[in-house]
């Protein structure tokens, strides 16, 4: 930004209240019910979702997580 701002102590004109809309932090924080299960992953598949996570910071478990939800709600959203 090149130009600056000029703040006055000039009357700003009527106000009024608006109504907190957002939620509460602890309503933010959505809890999901998770089953653990074991699956045996092609080495290659692995390897490819750990090198994309490091990139990303972040979980690789969480990385493939997301892929097999997407395509559950895609296909659940069509049958």
């Amino acid at each position: 930004m090149k130009t600056k701002i000029k703040y006055t102590d000039e009357p700003m004109g009527e106000l009024r209240v608006i109504k907190d809309f957002l939620p509460p932090p602890e309503q933010l924080v959505l809890k999901e019910e998770n089953i653990k299960v074991t699956i045996a992953l092609k080495k290659a598949s692995v390897e490819f979702f750990k090198k994309e996570a490091k990139k990303h910071h972040t979980s690789y478990q969480k990385m493939i997580r997301q892929v097999i939800d997407w395509y559950a709600l895609h296909y659940k959203k069509s049958a």
